[in-house]
């Protein structure tokens, strides 16, 4: 019961905090935890978030990236603007890559951090949502393999299950060092985890 407690309390920190400082999301949270730690998104980046709706992830990543970085959000829903001149949103399909055309939307053309904290409608069956998850997953790897700067950076959310070993073992293809990390933010009751990829190296490939 008191473990039980716990857990609600810190959700509820976490959501009033959101709404104290402006944040759309308490996820906001789960991404600068995880960048101030490991140093995964710095200022003045070019960074791409998939699947960002509501937009909380967009709003932390501005707030690390400052005024000379670039922020750019894509999901099938549409996103209400936010207010920086840096910031853009884009209504698409992750699973068309190419129609999304990110090369010629990104200053440089590449990213310096993919970030996804796409989920899947939960159906409630365990096993379904796991491999729906993780197809997400792979979904945005394979993009953050195409747009992202030698030495750039990722974070992909996850569930945590069976096929979880086989894309962390996926992810380390691509980058020098992976974790798997689980801010403060996230709920512990949760089977939510994040895959953290540093130091892409198209060379591993």
């Amino acid at each position: 019961m008191a473990s039980r407690w716990l857990r609600e309390r810190r959700g509820e920190y976490y959501y009033r905090l959101a709404k104290e400082t402006g944040y759309r999301s308490r996820a906001a949270f789960k991404l600068l935890q995880v960048s101030q730690k490991y140093k995964l998104i710095h200022v003045g980046d070019t960074v791409v978030d998939l699947g960002a709706a509501p937009g909380g992830w967009m709003q932390a990543a501005r707030t690390l990236v400052g005024e000379k970085g670039f922020v750019l959000g894509i999901d099938l829903k549409p996103i209400e603007p936010l207010p920086w001149p840096n910031v853009e949103f884009l209504v698409g399909d992750l699973m068309e890559f190419e129609s999304l055309k990110l090369d010629e939307r990104l200053p440089k053309g590449l990213a310096d951090v993919v970030l996804s904290d796409a989920a899947p409608n939960v159906s409630g069956a365990w096993e379904v949502d796991h491999a729906r998850q993780i197809e997400l997953a792979e979904t945005s790897l394979r993009i953050a393999s195409r747009i992202l700067r030698p030495g750039g950076n990722s974070l992909l959310k996850t569930f945590q299950g069976d096929l979880l070993d086989g894309f962390v073992k996926e992810v380390k293809t691509f980058f020098s060092i992976v974790k798997i990390v689980k801010p403060r933010a996230s709920r512990s009751e949760s089977s939510e985890t994040y895959v953290l990829g540093l130091k892409f190296n198209s060379q591993l490939i």
